[in-house]
Protein backbone atom coordinates (compact mmCIF):
# COMPACT_ATOMS: atom_id res chain seq x y z
CA UNK A 1 0.00 0.00 0.00
CA UNK A 2 1.49 3.67 -0.73
CA UNK A 3 2.42 5.21 2.50
CA UNK A 4 0.04 8.19 1.49
CA UNK A 5 -2.81 6.03 0.97
CA UNK A 6 -2.04 4.42 4.38
CA UNK A 7 -1.70 7.33 6.37
CA UNK A 8 -5.45 8.03 5.21
CA UNK A 9 -6.34 4.80 5.96
CA UNK A 10 -5.49 4.73 9.81
CA UNK A 11 -7.02 8.73 10.22
CA UNK A 12 -4.19 11.08 9.46
CA UNK A 13 -6.45 13.59 7.10
CA UNK A 14 -7.06 13.41 3.51
CA UNK A 15 -4.38 11.83 0.62
CA UNK A 16 -3.73 16.01 0.20
CA UNK A 17 -2.98 16.45 3.53
CA UNK A 18 -0.96 13.06 4.15
CA UNK A 19 1.29 13.95 0.71
CA UNK A 20 2.29 17.22 2.71
CA UNK A 21 2.99 15.26 5.97
CA UNK A 22 5.16 13.07 3.72
CA UNK A 23 7.32 16.04 1.96
CA UNK A 24 7.17 18.20 4.99
CA UNK A 25 9.89 15.30 6.51
CA UNK A 26 7.10 14.24 9.25
CA UNK A 27 6.83 10.39 8.36
CA UNK A 28 9.11 7.79 9.44
CA UNK A 29 9.69 4.12 9.00
CA UNK A 30 12.40 2.08 10.55
CA UNK A 31 14.02 5.33 11.40
CA UNK A 32 14.39 6.70 8.10
CA UNK A 33 12.41 9.37 7.30
CA UNK A 34 10.05 9.57 3.52
CA UNK A 35 9.98 11.81 1.03
CA UNK A 36 7.46 10.04 -1.47
CA UNK A 37 4.07 9.54 -0.66
CA UNK A 38 3.90 6.69 -3.36
CA UNK A 39 6.59 4.54 -1.82
CA UNK A 40 4.96 1.16 -0.99
CA UNK A 41 4.97 -0.84 2.33
CA UNK A 42 3.33 -3.85 3.56
CA UNK A 43 0.45 -2.46 5.90
CA UNK A 44 0.22 -5.62 8.03
CA UNK A 45 1.76 -5.01 11.83
CA UNK A 46 3.55 -1.91 10.36
CA UNK A 47 5.60 0.34 12.86
CA UNK A 48 5.89 3.82 11.28
CA UNK A 49 5.97 7.43 13.19
CA UNK A 50 4.22 10.78 12.04
CA UNK A 51 5.52 13.90 13.83
CA UNK A 52 7.55 11.68 16.33
CA UNK A 53 4.77 9.89 17.41
CA UNK A 54 4.91 6.14 16.75
CA UNK A 55 1.70 4.64 15.21
CA UNK A 56 1.21 0.97 14.43
CA UNK A 57 -1.13 0.13 11.16
CA UNK A 58 -4.51 -1.46 11.74
CA UNK A 59 -7.26 -2.30 9.32
CA UNK A 60 -9.79 -1.76 11.96
CA UNK A 61 -9.79 0.08 15.50
CA UNK A 62 -10.78 -1.68 18.79
CA UNK A 63 -10.60 0.25 22.05
CA UNK A 64 -11.50 0.89 25.39
CA UNK A 65 -11.89 3.98 26.87
CA UNK A 66 -12.05 4.57 30.85
CA UNK A 67 -15.28 7.08 30.70
CA UNK A 68 -15.23 9.57 33.14
CA UNK A 69 -18.07 11.48 34.58
CA UNK A 70 -19.40 14.67 32.61
CA UNK A 71 -18.95 13.87 29.35
CA UNK A 72 -21.78 12.11 26.62
CA UNK A 73 -21.21 9.31 23.83
CA UNK A 74 -22.02 11.58 21.31
CA UNK A 75 -20.65 13.91 17.80
CA UNK A 76 -23.10 15.88 18.93
CA UNK A 77 -23.49 16.53 22.87
CA UNK A 78 -25.90 18.96 23.76
CA UNK A 79 -24.95 19.55 27.18
CA UNK A 80 -21.28 18.18 28.17
CA UNK A 81 -18.30 17.69 26.29
CA UNK A 82 -18.25 14.78 23.95
CA UNK A 83 -15.80 11.46 24.65
CA UNK A 84 -14.62 11.71 21.69
CA UNK A 85 -12.48 14.86 22.82
CA UNK A 86 -10.63 12.39 24.68
CA UNK A 87 -9.32 10.58 21.97
CA UNK A 88 -6.66 11.64 19.05
CA UNK A 89 -7.63 13.28 16.23
CA UNK A 90 -6.94 10.21 14.14
CA UNK A 91 -9.21 8.17 15.61
CA UNK A 92 -11.92 10.32 15.36
CA UNK A 93 -10.82 10.99 11.10
CA UNK A 94 -11.52 7.28 10.86
CA UNK A 95 -14.67 7.26 12.00
CA UNK A 96 -14.90 5.36 15.71
CA UNK A 97 -17.81 5.13 17.09
CA UNK A 98 -19.31 4.21 20.51
CA UNK A 99 -20.23 0.76 21.30
CA UNK A 100 -23.48 1.44 22.76
CA UNK A 101 -23.39 4.22 25.27
CA UNK A 102 -23.15 5.48 28.69
CA UNK A 103 -24.93 8.37 30.23
CA UNK A 104 -23.13 11.77 31.39
CA UNK A 105 -22.98 10.67 34.75
CA UNK A 106 -21.74 7.06 34.25
CA UNK A 107 -18.43 6.41 34.27
CA UNK A 108 -16.40 3.21 33.41
CA UNK A 109 -15.96 0.74 30.35
CA UNK A 110 -17.09 1.82 26.64
CA UNK A 111 -15.88 0.14 23.61
CA UNK A 112 -15.49 2.11 20.50
CA UNK A 113 -14.74 1.21 16.77
CA UNK A 114 -14.68 1.72 13.28
CA UNK A 115 -15.93 -1.88 12.71
CA UNK A 116 -19.09 -2.02 11.50
CA UNK A 117 -20.16 -6.03 12.37
CA UNK A 118 -17.76 -5.67 15.47
CA UNK A 119 -20.29 -2.65 16.89
CA UNK A 120 -23.15 -4.21 15.92
CA UNK A 121 -22.03 -7.53 17.97
CA UNK A 122 -21.40 -5.84 21.09
CA UNK A 123 -24.24 -3.93 21.19
CA UNK A 124 -27.28 -5.82 20.00
CA UNK A 125 -29.00 -6.00 23.41
CA UNK A 126 -30.41 -9.82 21.46
CA UNK A 127 -26.91 -11.33 21.93
CA UNK A 128 -27.75 -10.77 25.97
CA UNK A 129 -24.27 -9.78 26.36
CA UNK A 130 -23.47 -9.56 29.92
CA UNK A 131 -22.12 -6.02 31.32
CA UNK A 132 -21.09 -5.96 34.98
CA UNK A 133 -22.40 -2.37 37.01
CA UNK A 134 -20.92 -1.10 40.50
CA UNK A 135 -23.91 0.64 41.78
CA UNK A 136 -23.82 3.08 44.66
CA UNK A 137 -27.42 3.81 46.22
CA UNK A 138 -29.10 6.37 47.69
CA UNK A 139 -30.81 4.09 50.01
CA UNK A 140 -29.12 1.00 52.34
CA UNK A 141 -28.19 -2.23 50.43
CA UNK A 142 -30.81 -5.08 52.25
CA UNK A 143 -31.60 -8.94 51.43
CA UNK A 144 -34.69 -7.81 50.10
CA UNK A 145 -33.52 -5.37 47.65
CA UNK A 146 -31.25 -8.10 46.34
CA UNK A 147 -33.88 -10.39 46.15
CA UNK A 148 -35.94 -7.93 43.79
CA UNK A 149 -33.62 -7.07 41.14
CA UNK A 150 -33.07 -10.71 40.62
CA UNK A 151 -36.71 -11.91 40.88
CA UNK A 152 -37.54 -9.36 38.39
CA UNK A 153 -38.89 -5.98 38.52
CA UNK A 154 -41.90 -4.07 36.55
CA UNK A 155 -40.23 -1.12 34.37
CA UNK A 156 -43.11 1.28 32.31
CA UNK A 157 -43.03 -0.14 28.59
CA UNK A 158 -41.49 -3.46 29.40
CA UNK A 159 -44.12 -6.32 28.65
CA UNK A 160 -42.74 -8.36 31.45
CA UNK A 161 -40.17 -8.24 34.62
CA UNK A 162 -37.02 -7.38 34.05
CA UNK A 163 -34.26 -9.35 36.56
CA UNK A 164 -30.74 -8.90 37.23
CA UNK A 165 -28.38 -11.81 35.83
CA UNK A 166 -26.40 -11.61 39.21
CA UNK A 167 -26.23 -8.91 42.26
CA UNK A 168 -24.15 -8.95 45.00
CA UNK A 169 -23.87 -6.35 47.93
CA UNK A 170 -20.50 -4.79 48.04
CA UNK A 171 -21.27 -2.63 50.56
CA UNK A 172 -23.60 -0.90 52.94
CA UNK A 173 -25.10 1.28 50.12
CA UNK A 174 -23.55 -0.43 46.89
CA UNK A 175 -23.77 -3.62 45.17
CA UNK A 176 -22.66 -4.83 41.58
CA UNK A 177 -25.05 -5.62 39.21
CA UNK A 178 -25.43 -7.92 36.27
CA UNK A 179 -27.59 -7.10 33.03
CA UNK A 180 -27.79 -8.92 30.11
CA UNK A 181 -30.68 -6.73 28.19
CA UNK A 182 -29.03 -3.21 27.88
CA UNK A 183 -32.74 -1.28 27.80
CA UNK A 184 -32.41 2.58 28.00
CA UNK A 185 -31.43 3.30 31.75
CA UNK A 186 -31.75 -0.16 32.87
CA UNK A 187 -29.81 0.24 36.15
CA UNK A 188 -31.21 3.25 37.16
CA UNK A 189 -35.05 2.11 36.28
CA UNK A 190 -34.23 -0.78 37.83
CA UNK A 191 -33.30 0.20 41.23
CA UNK A 192 -35.69 3.12 41.12
CA UNK A 193 -38.31 0.02 40.47
CA UNK A 194 -37.10 -1.95 43.55
CA UNK A 195 -37.35 1.17 45.78
CA UNK A 196 -33.91 2.62 46.20
CA UNK A 197 -31.75 5.22 43.78
CA UNK A 198 -28.78 5.01 41.80
CA UNK A 199 -26.00 7.62 42.96
CA UNK A 200 -23.45 6.80 41.32
CA UNK A 201 -22.70 4.30 38.09
CA UNK A 202 -19.61 2.57 37.09
CA UNK A 203 -19.46 -0.33 34.55
CA UNK A 204 -16.59 -2.26 34.95
CA UNK A 205 -17.14 -5.33 32.70
CA UNK A 206 -18.26 -6.10 29.23
CA UNK A 207 -18.75 -9.87 28.15
CA UNK A 208 -15.72 -11.22 29.22
CA UNK A 209 -13.41 -7.97 28.98
CA UNK A 210 -12.81 -6.10 32.35
CA UNK A 211 -11.73 -2.88 33.16
CA UNK A 212 -7.89 -2.58 34.07
CA UNK A 213 -7.11 -0.55 37.28
CA UNK A 214 -4.38 0.85 35.72
CA UNK A 215 -6.23 2.58 32.75
CA UNK A 216 -7.46 5.89 34.74
CA UNK A 217 -10.50 8.16 33.88
CA UNK A 218 -10.08 9.54 30.81
CA UNK A 219 -7.35 7.62 29.22
CA UNK A 220 -7.80 4.89 26.33
CA UNK A 221 -5.77 1.68 24.71
CA UNK A 222 -5.96 -0.34 22.13
CA UNK A 223 -7.18 -3.78 22.23
CA UNK A 224 -5.27 -6.45 21.58
CA UNK A 225 -6.38 -10.03 20.36
CA UNK A 226 -6.33 -11.35 23.66
CA UNK A 227 -8.27 -8.51 24.85
CA UNK A 228 -10.50 -9.40 22.00
CA UNK A 229 -10.41 -13.18 23.12
CA UNK A 230 -11.68 -12.09 26.86
CA UNK A 231 -14.60 -10.26 25.59
CA UNK A 232 -16.13 -13.16 23.55
CA UNK A 233 -15.23 -14.99 26.76
CA UNK A 234 -19.15 -15.07 27.07
CA UNK A 235 -21.30 -16.63 24.43
CA UNK A 236 -24.37 -15.28 23.79
CA UNK A 237 -26.38 -18.07 25.91
CA UNK A 238 -23.99 -17.78 28.91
Amino acid sequence: MQIERLLHSQGFGSRKECRTLIRAGLVAVAGRILDNPAEEFIPEGLEFSVDDETWVYREKAYLMLHKPAGYECSRHPQFHPSVFALLPDMLANRDVQCVGRLDQDTTGLLLLSDDGQFIHRWSSGKKRTPKVYEVTTKHPVDDALVAALLAGVELVDEPAPIAAAACLQTGERSLRLTITEGKYHQVKRMLAAAGNRVEALHRSVVGGLALPGELAAGEWCWLDDADLTRLATYSEEA
